[in-house]
């Protein structure tokens, strides 16, 4: 298997030369405008993608399959859903698989527990973003485990350490976990994704497998930068366990 990071929470999937882009997010720095509810008036995404439109476009044609968490802009944006191809499998959830047929998708793939998809058995897993009123706000979001040829990668996408995240490891046991961090918080209310405490939580529970880091630098709600968290990691000891990509980094999953 082979990951690559392209930004904030899109995500590039090679399994057995099958390639699966997860989360795209493809428009234009600022092309998301400023997001409600922040003490800033940035303009989202901060960064732009890692290559030009040009390269996006020939990456885009190897693409095999998308798989989506959840439909927040930042991981299911417009331009997505004009460049992308109607006719490529989209692989989500029950609860958002009628909008994204409605955006003009024909191929939609549910995956209400678990899902053969070629040569790779996919599982939906449960996630919770932020906690309390907010919480709710954000809605229901999910995450998946891919696992092929004794591999297996968990995307915990966009979540809070809880319970679930931990009952998830137990249930698939992952070589590779996936978690957004960056501590993304609103105005009012608690973080809704990983603060690098709840990394280290993760670290904490699941020591044998590798944990790496998305979510950060892209998006102006989000508290905890690489170098910020980098040092939490090296403070307890998980430098050879925990890895923060950088936008455009790939890697591979041993």
């Amino acid at each position: 298997m082979k990951l690559q990071l392209w930004r904030n929470a899109t995500l590039l999937l090679n399994i057995d030369g099958i390639s699966i882009l997860v989360d795209p997010m493809l428009g234009e720095k600022g092309s998301l405008g400023k997001f409600p509810m922040v003490d800033n008036k940035l303009l989202n995404p901060l960064v732009d993608l890692p290559f030009s439109k040009e390269e996006l476009n020939q990456k885009l044609e190897k693409i095999d399959a998308v798989a989506v968490t959840h439909l927040h802009p930042d991981h299911w944006d417009t331009a997505a859903i004009e460049l992308l191809d109607k006719n490529i499998p989209i692989i989500c959830s029950d609860v958002i698989s009628e909008q994204i047929t409605e955006q003009g998708f024909t191929n939609v793939f549910v995956v209400n527990n678990k899902l053969q998809w070629r040569n790779t058995e996919i599982s939906i897993t449960k996630g919770q973003h932020g906690t309390g009123e907010i919480g709710e706000k954000m809605g229901i979001v999910n995450g998946f485990v891919f696992k092929a040829d004794n591999k297996s990668v968990y995307i915990a996408g966009d979540s809070i350490w809880y319970d679930e995240i931990a009952k998830e490891i137990d249930k698939h046991q992952p070589q590779h976990i996936i978690v957004a961090g960056g501590a993304a918080t609103f105005s009012v209310g608690d973080p809704i994704i990983m603060t690098s405490e709840d990394i280290i939580k993760v670290c904490d529970y699941a020591p044998e497998s590798t944990v790496w880091v998305t979510h950060l630098e892209a998006v102006s709600h989000c508290k905890e930068d690489r170098n910020f968290i980098q040092k939490k990691i090296i403070e307890k000891g998980y430098e050879n366990q925990c890895f923060i990509l950088k936008d455009g980094e790939e890697v591979n999953l041993k």
